[in-house]
């Protein structure tokens, strides 16, 4: 394993979150952890849970297989923890959103432009979302914590959506949950499958042009589906 495969993991790991973090020994336990799970994210994102190997992220954050062993117990328990951090992430900036201070319509366009702009910047996201869905859920279904993560999410569409309601701004019988559905769907569909819809109907799915349509298009079809 040569440095520069590992500086290409890192680059990986840069780009699966928030920025860099450069690998380092540390007495950190914390610090250490994190960044193990930034790395791993994007082996895990590239290669799923079959084809990554705890050697490589073990060279990229120079700790050892037995330090993430320590820390996370097993391949399978890094995979899980990084499923949950992913998530986590999401649900820690949507509740920055402040959708509470907003209009409901204009709460509810402001929720479906952060979804589309986060799935569309974070598409080791939407990898490790796939994986865990070709290994059927298995390894989410192991998490204690995944339901809690996403409870605030779904309070936050059901608030919105009934204020909504109340001012005589929303269509009545809409389920928070399928709200939820439908938003993650259109976003989710524009990077899952940008590759091979593109290749398909030779469109430029990467061109400014293209995805400042397409944004338009997403957020207009929820908020139309939901307006009385």
């Amino acid at each position: 394993m040569n440095e520069l495969v590992h500086a290409k993991l890192r680059a990986r790991a840069a780009r699966a979150g928030d920025g860099p973090r450069e690998p380092t020994r540390t007495n950190d336990p914390e610090r250490t952890k994190a960044n193990i799970l930034e790395v791993a994210a994007a082996e895990f994102g590239e290669k799923g849970l079959a084809g990554a190997r705890i050697d490589e992220i073990a060279a990229a954050t120079q700790t050892s297989k037995r330090m993430i062993y320590y820390y996370f117990g097993s391949k399978e328990g890094l995979y899980l923890a990084v499923l949950e951090e992913s998530y986590k992430r999401v649900r820690d900036v949507e509740a920055e959103l402040h959708l509470q201070d907003l209009e409901p319509e204009q709460a509810l366009r402001r929720l479906v432009a952060f979804t589309f702009d986060h799935h569309l910047n974070h598409e080791n996201y939407i990898r490790l979302v796939m994986s865990e869905n070709i290994n059927r859920g298995q390894y989410l279904a192991q998490s204690p914590r995944i339901q809690e993560l996403n409870v605030p999410a779904i309070a936050a569409i059901k608030h919105l959506y009934e204020r909504g309601v109340k001012q005589g701004v929303f269509r009545q019988g809409l389920d928070a949950v399928d709200i939820h559905q439908s938003i993650s769907a259109l976003s989710f569909f524009n990077v899952s499958n940008r590759h091979t819809f593109g290749l398909i109907f030779k469109l430029d799915t990467r061109s400014a042009a293209y995805i400042a349509h397409r944004r338009e298009n997403v957020i207009e079809m929820i908020v139309r589906f939901m307006k009385k």
